[in-house]
Protein backbone atom coordinates (compact mmCIF):
# COMPACT_ATOMS: atom_id res chain seq x y z
CA UNK A 1 0.00 0.00 0.00
CA UNK A 2 1.45 3.46 -1.36
CA UNK A 3 2.10 6.05 1.76
CA UNK A 4 0.75 8.86 1.27
CA UNK A 5 2.86 12.35 0.84
CA UNK A 6 3.26 14.47 2.91
CA UNK A 7 2.76 18.32 2.07
CA UNK A 8 5.65 19.96 2.66
CA UNK A 9 5.42 23.17 5.81
CA UNK A 10 6.19 26.00 3.07
CA UNK A 11 2.86 24.98 1.63
CA UNK A 12 0.71 24.64 4.98
CA UNK A 13 2.38 27.79 6.00
CA UNK A 14 1.99 29.69 2.51
CA UNK A 15 -2.22 28.26 2.17
CA UNK A 16 -2.83 29.06 5.61
CA UNK A 17 -1.45 32.49 5.08
CA UNK A 18 -3.27 33.40 1.75
CA UNK A 19 -6.69 31.99 3.73
CA UNK A 20 -6.13 33.94 6.57
CA UNK A 21 -5.49 37.38 4.73
CA UNK A 22 -8.39 36.80 2.32
CA UNK A 23 -11.03 36.19 5.72
CA UNK A 24 -9.76 38.99 7.61
CA UNK A 25 -10.81 41.48 4.68
CA UNK A 26 -14.15 39.95 4.05
CA UNK A 27 -15.36 39.65 7.68
CA UNK A 28 -13.94 42.62 8.89
CA UNK A 29 -16.70 44.58 10.06
CA UNK A 30 -18.04 41.90 12.31
CA UNK A 31 -15.05 42.41 14.16
CA UNK A 32 -15.16 45.74 14.29
CA UNK A 33 -18.53 45.77 16.00
CA UNK A 34 -18.22 42.28 18.20
CA UNK A 35 -14.97 44.46 20.02
CA UNK A 36 -17.45 47.58 20.42
CA UNK A 37 -20.12 45.79 22.26
CA UNK A 38 -17.50 44.01 24.10
CA UNK A 39 -15.47 47.71 25.37
CA UNK A 40 -19.00 49.74 25.79
CA UNK A 41 -20.40 49.70 29.41
CA UNK A 42 -23.31 46.74 30.35
CA UNK A 43 -26.82 47.80 30.98
CA UNK A 44 -26.51 47.69 35.16
CA UNK A 45 -22.71 49.82 34.91
CA UNK A 46 -24.48 52.34 32.51
CA UNK A 47 -27.73 52.93 34.49
CA UNK A 48 -25.05 53.03 37.57
CA UNK A 49 -23.64 55.72 35.96
CA UNK A 50 -26.17 57.38 33.90
CA UNK A 51 -24.94 57.06 31.01
CA UNK A 52 -27.03 55.37 27.53
CA UNK A 53 -27.85 51.99 27.64
CA UNK A 54 -25.64 50.00 25.41
CA UNK A 55 -25.92 49.54 21.87
CA UNK A 56 -27.06 46.59 19.71
CA UNK A 57 -24.92 45.36 16.54
CA UNK A 58 -27.01 46.71 14.15
CA UNK A 59 -27.50 50.23 15.90
CA UNK A 60 -23.45 50.20 16.17
CA UNK A 61 -23.06 50.17 12.57
CA UNK A 62 -25.18 52.31 11.46
CA UNK A 63 -24.57 55.55 14.12
CA UNK A 64 -20.90 54.72 13.42
CA UNK A 65 -21.02 54.90 9.71
CA UNK A 66 -23.37 57.52 9.62
CA UNK A 67 -21.12 59.63 12.09
CA UNK A 68 -17.99 58.64 10.59
CA UNK A 69 -18.16 57.01 7.43
CA UNK A 70 -18.42 53.52 5.93
CA UNK A 71 -14.41 53.58 6.47
CA UNK A 72 -14.81 53.65 9.94
CA UNK A 73 -15.93 50.37 10.93
CA UNK A 74 -12.79 49.26 8.58
CA UNK A 75 -10.58 51.32 11.95
CA UNK A 76 -7.82 48.76 12.67
CA UNK A 77 -7.93 46.66 9.80
CA UNK A 78 -4.13 46.72 9.21
CA UNK A 79 -3.49 45.25 12.20
CA UNK A 80 -6.02 42.63 11.81
CA UNK A 81 -4.82 41.44 8.30
CA UNK A 82 -1.24 41.39 8.86
CA UNK A 83 -2.25 39.31 12.17
CA UNK A 84 -4.27 37.22 11.11
CA UNK A 85 -2.38 36.38 7.24
CA UNK A 86 0.45 35.10 9.91
CA UNK A 87 -1.76 33.83 12.46
CA UNK A 88 -3.45 31.73 9.71
CA UNK A 89 -0.18 30.52 8.20
CA UNK A 90 1.34 29.80 11.97
CA UNK A 91 -2.28 27.53 12.78
CA UNK A 92 -2.10 25.52 9.76
CA UNK A 93 1.57 25.01 10.31
CA UNK A 94 1.28 23.71 13.75
CA UNK A 95 -1.54 21.72 13.02
CA UNK A 96 0.38 20.17 10.83
CA UNK A 97 3.29 19.38 12.65
CA UNK A 98 1.58 18.44 16.13
CA UNK A 99 -0.29 15.97 13.57
CA UNK A 100 2.80 14.61 12.54
CA UNK A 101 3.67 14.00 16.62
CA UNK A 102 0.53 12.69 17.62
CA UNK A 103 -0.44 10.15 15.08
CA UNK A 104 -1.48 6.72 16.01
CA UNK A 105 0.16 3.52 15.09
CA UNK A 106 -1.54 3.65 11.86
CA UNK A 107 -0.24 6.85 11.20
CA UNK A 108 -3.81 8.53 11.42
CA UNK A 109 -4.67 11.81 13.97
CA UNK A 110 -8.64 10.86 14.79
CA UNK A 111 -10.65 11.84 17.67
CA UNK A 112 -9.32 13.04 20.75
CA UNK A 113 -5.68 13.44 19.24
CA UNK A 114 -7.24 16.00 16.84
CA UNK A 115 -7.96 18.33 19.60
CA UNK A 116 -5.03 18.15 21.33
CA UNK A 117 -3.11 19.39 17.70
CA UNK A 118 -5.67 21.89 17.53
CA UNK A 119 -5.32 22.95 21.16
CA UNK A 120 -1.64 23.05 20.40
CA UNK A 121 -1.77 24.93 17.07
CA UNK A 122 -3.56 27.38 18.86
CA UNK A 123 -1.62 28.21 21.97
CA UNK A 124 1.61 28.72 19.32
CA UNK A 125 -0.36 31.08 17.58
CA UNK A 126 -1.94 33.05 20.53
CA UNK A 127 1.67 33.52 22.28
CA UNK A 128 3.63 34.26 18.39
CA UNK A 129 0.94 35.98 17.13
CA UNK A 130 -2.76 36.90 18.15
CA UNK A 131 -2.16 38.57 21.27
CA UNK A 132 -0.27 41.21 20.14
CA UNK A 133 -1.95 41.69 16.84
CA UNK A 134 -5.50 41.71 19.01
CA UNK A 135 -4.07 44.25 21.60
CA UNK A 136 -2.93 46.86 18.16
CA UNK A 137 -6.40 46.36 16.86
CA UNK A 138 -8.72 46.30 20.24
CA UNK A 139 -6.69 49.94 21.12
CA UNK A 140 -7.10 51.45 17.62
CA UNK A 141 -10.69 50.29 17.64
CA UNK A 142 -11.29 51.81 21.47
CA UNK A 143 -9.32 55.18 20.75
CA UNK A 144 -11.54 55.80 17.71
CA UNK A 145 -14.67 56.27 19.65
CA UNK A 146 -12.64 58.96 21.78
CA UNK A 147 -13.44 62.92 20.77
CA UNK A 148 -9.73 63.63 20.15
CA UNK A 149 -8.34 59.82 19.25
CA UNK A 150 -4.68 59.70 19.59
CA UNK A 151 -3.68 56.97 17.31
CA UNK A 152 -2.74 58.66 13.34
CA UNK A 153 -2.69 54.60 12.14
CA UNK A 154 -0.82 51.68 12.33
CA UNK A 155 2.80 52.30 12.57
CA UNK A 156 1.93 55.46 14.77
CA UNK A 157 -0.12 53.58 17.58
CA UNK A 158 2.19 50.71 17.80
CA UNK A 159 4.67 53.58 18.81
CA UNK A 160 2.69 55.00 21.06
CA UNK A 161 1.71 51.95 23.24
CA UNK A 162 5.48 50.56 23.11
CA UNK A 163 6.70 54.42 24.23
CA UNK A 164 3.62 54.64 26.66
CA UNK A 165 4.04 50.82 27.89
CA UNK A 166 6.66 49.27 26.95
CA UNK A 167 7.34 46.35 25.29
CA UNK A 168 4.27 44.41 27.29
CA UNK A 169 1.81 46.91 26.48
CA UNK A 170 1.21 44.98 22.64
CA UNK A 171 1.09 41.68 24.97
CA UNK A 172 -1.74 42.78 27.69
CA UNK A 173 -4.47 39.90 28.21
CA UNK A 174 -1.84 37.31 26.90
CA UNK A 175 -3.66 34.92 29.29
CA UNK A 176 -7.06 34.65 27.96
CA UNK A 177 -5.88 35.25 24.43
CA UNK A 178 -3.86 32.03 24.95
CA UNK A 179 -6.87 29.83 26.78
CA UNK A 180 -9.05 31.12 23.95
CA UNK A 181 -6.91 30.89 20.78
CA UNK A 182 -6.33 27.08 22.73
CA UNK A 183 -10.03 26.37 22.88
CA UNK A 184 -11.13 27.81 19.45
CA UNK A 185 -8.26 26.02 17.69
CA UNK A 186 -9.25 22.40 19.48
CA UNK A 187 -13.07 22.78 19.04
CA UNK A 188 -12.78 24.45 15.37
CA UNK A 189 -10.32 21.82 14.47
CA UNK A 190 -11.95 18.82 16.22
CA UNK A 191 -15.04 19.76 14.61
CA UNK A 192 -13.54 20.13 11.34
CA UNK A 193 -11.73 17.07 11.33
CA UNK A 194 -14.10 14.68 12.66
CA UNK A 195 -17.15 16.10 10.46
CA UNK A 196 -14.64 15.52 7.25
CA UNK A 197 -13.04 12.17 8.27
CA UNK A 198 -17.42 11.05 8.41
CA UNK A 199 -17.94 12.37 4.69
CA UNK A 200 -14.54 11.19 3.75
CA UNK A 201 -15.32 7.92 4.55
CA UNK A 202 -18.32 7.98 2.27
CA UNK A 203 -16.31 8.76 -1.22
CA UNK A 204 -13.81 7.11 -3.16
CA UNK A 205 -10.44 6.96 -1.66
CA UNK A 206 -8.19 9.53 -2.70
CA UNK A 207 -10.92 12.13 -3.61
CA UNK A 208 -10.63 15.68 -2.71
CA UNK A 209 -14.05 16.86 -0.66
CA UNK A 210 -15.74 19.82 -2.86
CA UNK A 211 -15.34 23.23 -1.70
CA UNK A 212 -19.09 23.23 -0.80
CA UNK A 213 -18.64 20.73 1.79
CA UNK A 214 -15.23 22.28 3.19
CA UNK A 215 -17.14 25.48 3.04
CA UNK A 216 -20.29 23.89 4.87
CA UNK A 217 -18.11 21.91 7.65
CA UNK A 218 -16.05 24.95 8.23
CA UNK A 219 -18.80 27.29 8.94
CA UNK A 220 -20.49 24.54 11.15
CA UNK A 221 -17.13 24.09 13.15
CA UNK A 222 -17.23 28.07 13.91
CA UNK A 223 -20.18 28.11 15.06
CA UNK A 224 -19.42 25.37 17.59
CA UNK A 225 -16.88 27.33 18.81
CA UNK A 226 -18.38 30.43 19.23
CA UNK A 227 -20.98 29.22 21.83
CA UNK A 228 -17.81 27.66 23.77
CA UNK A 229 -15.37 30.34 24.22
CA UNK A 230 -17.22 33.62 24.06
CA UNK A 231 -16.64 34.26 27.98
CA UNK A 232 -12.70 34.02 26.58
CA UNK A 233 -13.02 36.45 24.14
CA UNK A 234 -14.94 39.18 26.25
CA UNK A 235 -12.64 38.84 29.09
CA UNK A 236 -9.20 38.94 26.48
CA UNK A 237 -10.83 42.46 24.72
CA UNK A 238 -11.63 43.99 28.39
CA UNK A 239 -8.13 43.55 29.33
CA UNK A 240 -6.70 44.60 25.91
CA UNK A 241 -8.77 48.00 26.16
CA UNK A 242 -7.22 51.84 27.05
CA UNK A 243 -8.07 51.77 30.57
CA UNK A 244 -6.70 48.22 30.96
CA UNK A 245 -4.19 49.12 33.65
CA UNK A 246 -6.24 51.13 35.41
CA UNK A 247 -9.50 49.17 35.53
CA UNK A 248 -8.00 45.41 36.43
CA UNK A 249 -5.38 43.87 38.15
CA UNK A 250 -5.36 40.33 36.03
CA UNK A 251 -7.69 38.33 34.23
CA UNK A 252 -9.78 36.82 37.54
CA UNK A 253 -10.04 40.76 38.94
CA UNK A 254 -11.51 41.28 34.96
CA UNK A 255 -13.89 38.29 35.20
CA UNK A 256 -15.19 39.37 38.74
CA UNK A 257 -15.56 42.91 38.14
CA UNK A 258 -17.43 42.27 34.66
CA UNK A 259 -19.89 39.40 36.02
CA UNK A 260 -20.48 42.06 39.20
CA UNK A 261 -20.95 44.89 37.01
CA UNK A 262 -22.71 43.63 34.09
CA UNK A 263 -24.12 40.37 34.70
CA UNK A 264 -23.33 36.75 33.51
CA UNK A 265 -24.90 37.05 30.29
CA UNK A 266 -22.30 40.33 29.69
CA UNK A 267 -19.70 37.16 28.95
CA UNK A 268 -21.60 36.28 25.75
CA UNK A 269 -21.99 40.37 24.43
CA UNK A 270 -20.87 40.41 20.80
CA UNK A 271 -21.89 36.67 19.91
CA UNK A 272 -23.85 38.02 17.22
CA UNK A 273 -21.15 39.56 15.20
CA UNK A 274 -18.92 37.02 16.06
CA UNK A 275 -20.82 34.18 15.12
CA UNK A 276 -21.28 36.25 12.30
CA UNK A 277 -17.92 36.06 11.75
CA UNK A 278 -16.56 32.53 12.46
CA UNK A 279 -19.09 30.87 10.56
CA UNK A 280 -18.42 32.73 7.69
CA UNK A 281 -14.59 32.79 8.57
CA UNK A 282 -14.88 29.05 8.75
CA UNK A 283 -15.85 28.47 5.43
CA UNK A 284 -14.16 31.13 4.12
CA UNK A 285 -10.37 29.71 5.48
CA UNK A 286 -10.55 26.06 5.18
CA UNK A 287 -12.31 26.48 1.27
CA UNK A 288 -9.32 28.47 0.27
CA UNK A 289 -6.43 26.82 2.46
CA UNK A 290 -8.29 23.06 0.81
CA UNK A 291 -8.15 25.49 -3.09
CA UNK A 292 -4.74 26.19 -2.39
CA UNK A 293 -3.11 23.71 -1.11
CA UNK A 294 -4.66 21.30 -4.09
CA UNK A 295 -3.08 24.46 -6.64
CA UNK A 296 0.16 23.74 -4.80
CA UNK A 297 0.33 19.89 -4.95
CA UNK A 298 -0.64 20.30 -8.65
CA UNK A 299 2.26 22.52 -9.10
CA UNK A 300 4.53 20.09 -6.58
CA UNK A 301 3.44 17.19 -9.20
CA UNK A 302 4.09 18.97 -12.20
CA UNK A 303 7.54 19.93 -11.82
Amino acid sequence: MATKRRDPPLYTLTAGSIAGAIEATITYPTEFVKTQLQLQEGSKGAARKGVPAPKGPIDILVSTVRAHGITSVYRGLSAMVIGNTAKAGVRFFAFDQYKQLLKDSEGKTTGFRSVLAGLGAGMTEALLVVTPSETIKTKLIHDGNSPNPQYRGLVHGVRSIVNAEGLGGIYRGVVPVMARQGANSAVRFGVYSSLSDILKARMAPGSQLPAAYTFGIGAIAGIVTVYTTMPLDVVKTKMQGLNARQLYSGVFDCCVKVFKNEGILSFWNGATPRLARLSMSGGIVFSIYESTMSVLRQFDNAV
